[in-house]
């Protein structure tokens, strides 16, 4: 469900360079409620091309995993194929703000890096994502976890060094954020009791390909990290040519350390998860 990320075009493309990542935490969290994993029903909301899924299924007894982009769910059904065949996954297209389940349908729910896909307007109290709590809060049923998958200002602002070569689209991926503070309040306003934030890391959702310097020369490289949809074309030519000209001096590897040295310490992305009372 994005605003602004063409998932449909690059679903081909995305599993080349992207990683599920705090599956173990994940797993934790959901394990707070108060129905065993094995016999817990869990939706995947924002499920792209079933990764995160795919890495759950060990632990859990059924997914219902919804995406409102037909080529993400396209790949996901490929990659879930027994799993549907059996029945442990069903797949829905459709929005996180109008979820296709009835009341009190699940165990669990993911959001794994999808709220900032919202068409959101922070000077107004974040409505998009109060309506997505408050769908959250609907088909949990009491005692249910959720788990977000998001991004604090300081990791967006240090936690990835190509985020340096696009300044403007950093910025627009910032304002889409919500403060962690301010989603716990908006979680708790929901009946949704936050109990803890994790950071991994050691993570990156690139995996190995993450640190490649070459990397955002390659539109399969871009189509693994949403805000690069953010990117104009002039401007994207500009980091093209920059990146070119550090490697022609030498000088790419030293940009890469120099602009990721704060990523160790601070993470890409923080888990929180709250209870529906």
């Amino acid at each position: 469900m994005s605003s602004y990320a063409p998932y449909d075009k690059t679903a081909a493309h995305y599993d080349r360079t992207r990683w599920p990542i705090g599956v173990e935490i994940i797993v934790g969290c959901l394990a707070q409620g108060g129905v065993p994993l094995a016999e817990a029903t869990v939706l995947d909301a924002g499920c792209g091309t079933g990764n995160y899924a795919r890495a759950l299924l060990r632990h859990i007894a059924r997914i219902e995993a919804l995406d409102r982009s037909a080529g993400m769910l396209e790949v996901a059904g490929r990659k879930l194929a027994d799993a549907v065949e059996d029945g442990r996954v069903v797949l829905h297209r459709g929005a996180i703000d109008a979820l296709p389940l009835a009341d009190g349908a699940v165990d669990g729910i993911l959001i794994n890096q999808v709220l900032h896909h919202l068409p959101d307007d922070p000077d107004a109290g974040w409505p998009a994502h109060r309506r997505v709590f408050g769908e959250c809060a609907r088909v949990l049923r009491p005692g249910g976890v959720l788990v977000i998958n998001t991004c604090s200002h300081a990791q967006t602002d240090n936690g990835f060094w190509t985020f340096h070569l696009i300044p403007q689209a950093r910025a627009e991926i910032r304002r889409r954020l919500m403060p962690l503070d301010a989603l716990e309040s908006a979680l708790t306003a929901c009946a949704i009791d936050p109990r803890g934030r994790f950071v991994p890391v050691d993570a990156v959702l690139q995996g190995d390909d993450y640190l490649d310097p070459r990397g955002p020369l390659r539109a399969e490289w871009r189509a693994g990290d949403s805000i690069w949809a953010l990117v104009e074309a002039a401007e994207l030519a500009e980091v093209e040519a920059r990146l070119r000209a550090l490697d022609r001096r030498g000088e790419l590897a030293a940009y890469v350390a120099e602009h990721d040295a704060l990523r160790p310490q601070i993470g890409q992305v923080t888990l929180l998860y709250g209870i529906r009372r």
